[in-house]
């Protein structure tokens, strides 16, 4: 893991470096294309933003992050009283420019030209223009300025709300446009080829990726605290919730909503849906936030839907039904999803953590360039797994899925119960 971190942290710094070096000839109208990109960016922060903001976000990328732990928010947050909605305020005020102004950094210098992607320059003018009014807003004193505060807070969420799928969008280009043109060996390849390329190497990308989605989930699993603490204290609390984490949450009945939820997915897909068996305690809770734990298993037995639906569709046999277990550990909650769709090809296992590597026709390429508007549910274009795993790890958690090709496939969720892991921050 140091090793691992060493070389982040050196990536990191290169990607700077480019970038500081990338400012300085824009500022001076020299092009200083990268050697791995096919066109030189259209629109640099240089070229459309003051020189005191970018300089201010480049000085605030080296900063570090802090990262909280589930048990820290919900220590803090027990009592939303005024002082501790200043406190979080506060927090947030310092923090969230910082994470924003890493974010910058990175969309700024991605390899293969991902960064010159008009989706991808979209969202970085997003973090720019959120990093902006941040700075701006002035110090946090009192009542009146903490409900400001968290006014602009709701209003940066509503702007980030289409991030995921206008960078999946930008990305989806840039691998179609290895297909089409022959960009890295595209022609000669093939599409398969292509997309084993895409998988095996450019790790880059997916680092990315998965280091700019998990940050998304802590910003806004930060903001949303706030505003959910911030809502409490105004009206009366909702019962055995702080902020957006239940302190009670029932994994059995979670499971349940979200089967129900893929179930009828299912039933318009293919006009019926296989049986999901729940077996756990019905009884026994634990504090998480139920919105990312319906999330993982929605995914996760959708997809065993589909492949027990697609297996037995010209069958006459009844489809086996899917099952749900639900386990209580001393450390972790676990839950294994297990089906007998057929499997997973040993050779192409790890292909399901890989973004949009089976994406095809997608209706991402319909979206709006400029108001990302598009479907915000991503689920069959390659994310929901990667995305998945990356909620389970917020929290210390993970997601593991094994399979026995020409049988079924197993996936283990592991959630741990005990809260005291800080945010894997990028």
């Amino acid at each position: 893991m140091g090793a691992a971190s060493r070389a982040a942290r050196r990536a990191g710094s290169e990607a700077l470096r480019r970038w500081e070096a990338s400012y300085s000839s824009g500022r001076a109208g020299i092009a200083s294309p990268s050697p791995v990109s096919r066109a030189p960016p259209a629109h640099r922060l240089a070229d459309i933003f003051p020189k005191k903001l970018v300089d201010d976000i480049y000085r605030s990328s080296f900063k570090s992050q802090t990262g909280v732990s589930l048990k820290y928010m919900m220590d803090f947050g027990a009592q939303p009283i005024q002082r501790q909605l200043m406190v979080s305020a506060q927090f947030l005020h310092n923090e969230l420019p910082v994470r924003f102004a890493h974010r910058v950094a990175e969309l700024e210098n991605l390899p293969l030209g991902l960064s010159s992607k008009e989706q991808v320059q979209t969202v970085r003018d997003w973090y720019v223009e959120s990093y902006d009014e941040l700075k701006k807003f002035p110090p946090i004193a009192n009542r009146e300025d903490e409900a400001k505060f968290t006014t602009l807070i709701k209003r940066v969420m509503d702007r980030h709300a289409n991030v995921v799928p206008m960078i999946a969008r930008g990305v989806l280009e840039l691998k179609l446009e290895l297909e089409r043109e022959g960009g890295e060996g595209g022609a000669r390849l093939g599409k398969r080829g292509v997309e084993n390329k895409w998988m095996n190497d450019m790790p880059e990308i997916h680092q990315f990726l998965d280091g700019f989605y998990m940050s998304r989930i802590g910003i806004r699993m930060l903001m949303g605290q706030h505003v959910a603490l911030e809502e409490a204290a105004a009206t009366a609390p909702q019962e055995n919730y702080i902020g957006l984490i239940c302190t009670k949450v029932s994994p059995v009945a979670v499971a349940r909503d979200a089967i129900e939820d893929a179930r009828s997915i299912c039933m318009r897909q293919y006009g019926d849906a296989p049986e999901v068996e729940v077996f756990g305690d019905e009884s026994f809770t634990f504090a998480y936030v139920p919105g990312h734990l319906h999330q993982m298993l929605f995914e996760l037995v959708k997809n065993s839907l589909r492949a027990v639906s697609d297996k037995y569709l010209d069958s006459d046999q009844m489809p086996p039904p899917i099952r749900v277990v639900i386990a209580e550990g001393a450390e972790d909650v676990t839950i294994k999803i297990s089906d007998e769709g057929g499997g997973i090809r040993r050779s192409g296992l790890q292909r399901i953590w890989t973004y949009l590597y089976t994406t095809a026709n997608s209706p991402l390429l319909e979206m709006d360039a400029d108001t990302g508007a598009g479907p915000a549910v991503l689920a069959g274009y390659g994310y929901g797994l990667p995305l998945s795993r990356l909620y389970a790890r917020y929290f210390g958690g993970d997601l593991q899925v094994l399979s026995m090709d020409g049988y079924g496939t197993d996936a283990y969720l592991h959630l741990n119960r005990l809260g005291n892991i800080a945010e894997p921050l990028p």
